[in-house]
């Protein structure tokens, strides 16, 4: 068994269980991602809430695992040969899990290829710019009487959810199967309720992305994944 004892992040967030993978995380567009692809590939993991707070975020304790101070993170005490491995940002966790699993990254190379594609657009496209319209539309930026730059992401937006419903038309899944694609986008169309965006958006005009976005959180392990790790520390 691995002994998760001598890494720092374990200090504030000890193991229960060191024999399974370890995940930092919070419930977040980016955070579930994690916890529902733990889910659907059925690998063990033991769940700690780290806050957004600084205390949390920022402590020596997280930094030690993620040096950008943002979750989720994980460490695998079964890494490759082995030996334990750390690893941030949610699309290289959901990859590595999914390399590891052997599940929702396709059969061949080709496959693995499209699928990696749309996981990359999210992670370039759709969660930047959906957070930011977040900001401008329900935060800090909302108060900002010079409206331009939440029109402009109002307008990303829209050309978003353009290319999915486009590219959803006729399929069930964005890359064929369900996928790992599935997992790092889905959640970042649900955000758009948390931001009070979805009229603004014209979501419901999205015909298909709508429908995707129902198949989604439609699957148990979707629906468990959602809720973990709670909000509030055990």
């Amino acid at each position: 068994m691995a002994d998760l004892s001598t890494l720092k992040i374990t200090d504030r967030w000890p193991a229960k269980d060191p024999s399974v993978l370890q995940l930092y995380s919070f419930p977040t567009p980016n955070g579930v991602k994690v916890s529902i692809a733990l889910e659907e590939m059925d690998i063990p993991y033991e769940a700690h809430t780290v806050t957004l707070s600084d205390a949390d975020v920022k402590s020596p304790e997280f930094l030690s695992l993620n040096p950008n101070n943002k979750i989720p993170a994980i460490v695998d005490p079964n890494g490759p040969g082995g030996a334990p491995l750390a690893l941030f940002e949610s699309g290289a966790i959901l990859i590595y899990l999914a390399e590891k699993s052997g599940k929702l990254i396709g059969t061949d190379p080709a496959e693995k290829a499209r699928i990696v594609q749309w996981v990359m657009f999210q992670m370039g496209g759709l969660g930047p710019m959906f957070g930011q319209l977040g900001f401008f539309y329900k935060f800090a930026g909302s108060q900002w009487e010079d409206k331009r730059p939440q029109q402009r992401y109002i307008d990303e937006a829209k050309r978003l959810l353009s290319v999915l419903d486009g590219e959803l038309d006729g399929k069930t899944w964005i890359a064929g199967e369900y996928s790992i694609a599935d997992i790092a986008i889905a959640p970042w169309l649900r955000a758009l309720d948390f931001y009070g965006a979805k009229e603004a958006v014209g979501f419901a005009d999205y015909k298909n992305t709508a429908a995707y976005l129902e198949r989604f959180l439609d699957r148990p392990a979707v629906e468990k994944g959602l809720q973990i790790p709670p909000r509030e520390p055990a």
